[in-house]
């Protein structure tokens, strides 16, 4: 599959098919996006916000979501904020959410079944990872949006003059409902 991908590239390059999408690495918009990786949300959310190639920052992880105020997530927002001029940040979760239900012992089954050893995982462990913790999903994806909305909103390293608020957008729809207004 990745050589059909690697093959329709040389074609995108020689035909110039870039050229509709060039832009600046400054969002128009001056709006980050953290939202999920789901498949479903890969044309659908800018379609449905009528965002182009230029106008946003979108960055996506399992679940949209911050677990970690010093997790790569965090450190994406950071660099949007003071080095590209962000300040809205929208985080966007979405109905039928992979991540909502999902359990670290199961995962860890499946990391099992797929021939990581007890050996890795120990050493995972040893190392300070609270696996139980880093793999676990969410139960709420209406609670998960509004507690990374109070991570970002009270992020010692974010200046309190950035609007920060949350949504949740329907995965076949495309409608997004407000979970959080910011009162900034």
């Amino acid at each position: 599959m990745i050589q059909q991908i690697l093959e329709y590239n040389k074609q995108f390059v020689s035909s110039r098919g870039y050229e509709k999408y060039k832009t600046s690495k400054y969002p128009d918009k001056k709006i980050a996006i953290v939202t999920c990786m789901d498949t479903r949300l890969v044309e659908l959310l800018p379609a449905a916000l009528g965002i182009r190639n230029g106008d946003v920052k979108i960055i996506k992880n399992a679940g949209g979501t911050i677990t970690n105020p010093f997790d790569s997530t965090v450190r994406s927002l950071l660099v949007a904020i003071y080095e590209l001029g962000v300040n809205e940040v929208m985080i966007i979760g979405h109905t039928g959410c992979g991540v909502q239900g999902m359990d670290s012992q199961e995962m860890l089954h499946l990391m099992r079944q797929r021939g990581v050893d007890d050996e890795h995982i120990s050493l995972m462990k040893h190392c300070g990872i609270d696996l139980d913790s880093w793999l676990h999903g969410f139960d709420d994806t209406d609670a998960a949006v509004l507690e990374t909305v109070d991570l970002v909103k009270n992020h010692p390293l974010v200046p309190k003059d950035i609007v920060v608020r949350g949504y949740i957008m329907d995965s076949e729809t495309g409608e997004l409902r407000v979970i959080e207004e910011d009162c900034n």
